[in-house]
């Protein structure tokens, strides 16, 4: 295969991996909810090392290690378990609402396209600038709704927390073509104990108390978060992005708030307002246009750019 012919196919979703990334990013939106439910029951840095630890134990008996540096799946483990979950689940803790946390998250598609053009040389192309650039005009909107409910300590955990999302989603693509689900069961391994560390300097007694009297129904939460979101979820998240470039698959996590503040409507009554549903259908534009814009500009047989 010659190497326009790669570049075409690496810039070229195809049907079932654009499935794959709704129902990823369905799951995500979806997560928030026992998210809520779970930081309720459980102090939230041991929340999050109670789910790594699930997504972690007892796979890593049966699990062979993936075929990685072990530098990265320690980083990936610290980014996404410790950075990333442990600041979201704080944010939440703190009031930050369901639907804006599921809203604000999906920063972290433009701050991995960004890392990925600064630290890999993955330039995006006009299409792909100009159907995130729709998509972030419908964040946007939404979140001019939905700033006056959250105090800004939250929100600016939640915006850190995306940063190290898209910092996460880099060192997955530096990994390449590794077996994802080995890669998730390990580096969730090293999330646990310093989570833990922290949750015993931060939180007291109370993370002592959750992690030697556990709540039940915290722990079913943090199982469910860890099958379903941390294995499936970022197992599957890993592969579109170790398999195209990361300004073609990151966008589709934005439709993450989407689902995120439907859920947070039937089960907390988080009302979504008709500027919130036009933001919406502009994320879906602008999604569209990622997709569509660029599969259409390669079957005219132009050059990317």
């Amino acid at each position: 295969m010659g190497e326009d012919a790669r570049t075409a196919a690496a810039s070229r979703m195809s049907a079932r991996d654009t499935l794959l990334a709704v129902v990823v990013t369905a799951v995500w939106g979806l997560c928030f909810v026992p998210i809520k439910w779970g930081v309720m029951e459980v102090p939230p840095l041991m929340f999050s090392a109670f789910r790594f630890f699930f997504a972690a134990v007892p796979a890593v008996l049966i699990v062979a290690p993936p075929r990685a540096p072990a530098r990265l799946v320690i980083a990936y483990g610290l980014a996404i378990g410790v950075a990333q979950f442990g600041l979201l689940f704080i944010a939440i803790n703190l009031g930050m609402p369901v639907g804006l946390s599921s809203l604000v998250m999906q920063l972290h598609a433009f701050f991995t396209i960004f890392l990925a053009w600064l630290l890999m040389g993955e330039r995006p192309t006009r299409t792909q600038l100009t159907g995130a650039a729709i998509a972030l005009a419908g964040v946007a909107l939404i979140g001019s709704q939905r700033l006056g409910g959250a105090a800004f300590a939250p929100f600016a955990l939640t915006i850190v927390s995306a940063f190290f999302w898209g910092v996460g989603n880099v060192i997955g693509k530096k990994a390449g073509q590794v077996d994802m689900l080995s890669f998730m069961v390990w580096s969730s391994l090293a999330a646990p104990l310093p989570l833990v560390g922290l949750s015993v300097i931060f939180e007291g007694r109370a993370g002592l108390d959750a992690l030697l009297h556990p709540s039940w129904f915290g722990v079913a939460c943090a199982i469910f978060l860890a099958y379903v979101a941390t294995l499936f979820g970022f197992g599957v998240w890993g592969k579109l992005l170790a398999r195209y470039p990361a300004a073609l698959a990151a966008p589709f996590a934005l439709l993450v708030p989407v689902f995120g503040m439907a859920s947070a409507a039937v089960f907390f009554g988080e009302s979504v307002s008709p500027a919130e549903w036009v933001g919406a259908g502009l994320v879906l534009v602008g999604l569209g246009w990622n997709v569509v814009g660029v599969k259409g500009q390669e079957d005219r047989g132009g050059m990317l750019r």
